[in-house]
């Protein structure tokens, strides 16, 4: 049986067809969700990888397997190799949409937010700025930050984790993520003031 028949199979509800689909190629996809990542330099915690795993086969079975009946085998064209291009896409698109998106008064449980440490009566600055125009800065500034410093963020500020589900995903101590948290907002703080802004305490 060859690839495309093994796929229409499949889109026709074969329940073993499927199940033989699953279990021979799950170990490519998580290969090359691997390689994807590495090649981007990212690092990402495991539920993070696991996500992109699951998701691929939802896409592929979603409104009965519309992205997997897509594949024509075209051109001599592989399954494996058109999972692997499907696996690429998708890990990519993954990536981008994990970028923080972070509010500036949103606070985390210890009360931290990233509006305080801003503050906008520099004389450099001479008019009110727009909270679209802060935020414009903030993204900035994290886009200068090291990838596991977005990702605290993101986990820490956005996604509401905390000190005890951060220590999970990063599987260092408290005192360990105290030290990153204050080397993180040092990092912003220098950007920010190299933007002309006054810094509390700073005055």
């Amino acid at each position: 049986m060859n690839d495309l028949e093994f796929v229409r199979r499949c889109v026709k509800g074969d329940k073993r067809a499927w199940n033989e689909f699953v279990e021979r190629y799950s170990s490519l996809i998580y290969n090359y969700i691997h390689s994807v990542l590495k090649i981007k330099g990212h690092t990402y915690a495991q539920e993070n990888i696991n996500d992109i795993f699951q998701e691929i086969f939802l896409s592929l079975a979603k409104d009965n397997f519309k992205k997997l009946g897509s594949f024509q085998a075209r051109n001599g064209c592989s399954l494996a190799s058109w999972l692997r291009q499907v696996t690429v896409n998708f890990t990519i698109d993954y990536i981008r949409k994990l970028k923080p998106l972070i509010s500036i008064d949103e606070e985390t449980d210890d009360g931290f937010s990233l509006a305080d440490l801003l503050s906008f009566d520099s004389p450099s600055v001479t008019d009110v700025l727009s909270q679209e125009e802060r935020l414009t800065h903030l993204k900035d500034c994290i886009a200068k930050l090291a990838l596991d410093d977005k990702y605290f963020l993101e986990l820490h500020i956005h996604r509401g984790l905390g000190f005890e589900e951060l220590k999970a995903c990063f599987k260092i101590s408290r005192p360990a993520l105290d030290m990153r948290k204050f080397r993180i907002i040092e990092r912003l703080r220098a950007c920010f003031k190299s933007k002309g802004f006054v810094l509390p305490g700073e005055k």
